[in-house]
């Protein structure tokens, strides 16, 4: 008989369980809601959203609206989109996560800071998160992705390391130790800026992986915490296999398999996951 456990530590994280809980309150109230990018990284949970009349929409798009409700998700918004709102009085929902909005706080006090340090954020060029967390600095932060970006970096001012919240706590310290082994005598400042929710997420997800024959993890594809905690997975257990959705999975994987275990990101609905369980069972069955 095979063992099928989903991870009770994977899935959603509290700011997206708030991002959504507030979605689904407007959506319930009026039926109509705009929201700026997709509210999670996850497909299936967007067009589950959709249905209910959630829509997504660009900047671009935030530009040309006007006396409507728009939604801010959990990845947070540079000041600008405040400003357009403002400008086309437009009702922010603002579901910016409290571990990103201090974030965002603690990178515009340092640019404002009197030395002008160069503030550097250790993240995914591009992210939502990202871009919110530059926007404190009039865009003028520097992105390093890993270690090679270090070399970016002005070293003739003070410099301030931040990192995007879902990043792994590893790669930090190398972007830290890469800092400082090029200029030892700089004046450098680095902040763990890593969500705990994240962090803590990586050594039980490693537990969970080496207990199971197989592991299914499943995240969307624009989930950058996802790409990470995969890769913690498979770190631990080679028979790790990235799915998005029930249909990914092949019949094959599962021959001879004891124990499956299901994980997944923090933008991964339970829903979701519980899909995958059923579909492995049906599998099974055959």
């Amino acid at each position: 008989m095979t063992r099928i456990e989903i991870d009770k530590n994977s899935g959603f994280c509290p700011g997206v369980v708030s991002a959504i809980k507030k979605a689904e309150e407007e959506l319930e109230k009026s039926g109509s809601l705009y929201c700026l990018g997709d509210i999670v990284h996850n497909s299936g949970e967007v067009e589950r959203l959709k249905r209910k009349g959630l829509i997504t929409i660009t900047h671009e798009d935030l530009r040309e609206l006007h006396h409507v409700k728009v939604l801010l998700r959990a990845h947070g918004e540079p000041p600008e989109t405040y400003r357009i709102a403002a400008a086309n009085n437009i009702e922010i929902i603002d579901a910016t996560c409290p571990v990103v909005l201090m974030l965002q706080k603690r990178i515009r006090r340092s640019f404002e800071d009197a030395d002008k340090p160069q503030i550097v954020i250790y993240g995914k060029l591009g992210h939502a998160e990202v871009n919110g967390l530059v926007g404190q600095t009039d865009g003028e932060a520097i992105v390093v992705e890993d270690v090679a970006g270090v070399d970016k970096i002005d070293f003739t001012r003070p410099v301030v390391l931040y990192s995007q919240t879902t990043k792994s706590t590893e790669g930090l310290r190398q972007i830290e130790e890469a800092i400082t082994a090029q200029h030892p005598q700089q004046k450098f400042e680095c902040h763990d800026t890593i969500c705990r929710q994240v962090a803590n997420r990586m050594p039980r997800m490693r537990n969970f992986a080496s207990a199971h024959d197989l592991v299914l993890f499943v995240s969307g594809k624009k989930s950058s915490n996802g790409m990470i905690l995969y890769n913690e997975c498979r770190s631990v257990n080679p028979n790790t296999h990235l799915i998005f959705s029930p249909e990914d999975i092949s019949k094959e994987w599962l021959e001879g398999i004891e124990t499956i275990g299901i994980c997944g990101a923090t933008s991964t609905p339970l829903w979701l996951m519980t899909d995958v369980k059923h579909k492995v069972e049906k599998l099974i069955e055959q």
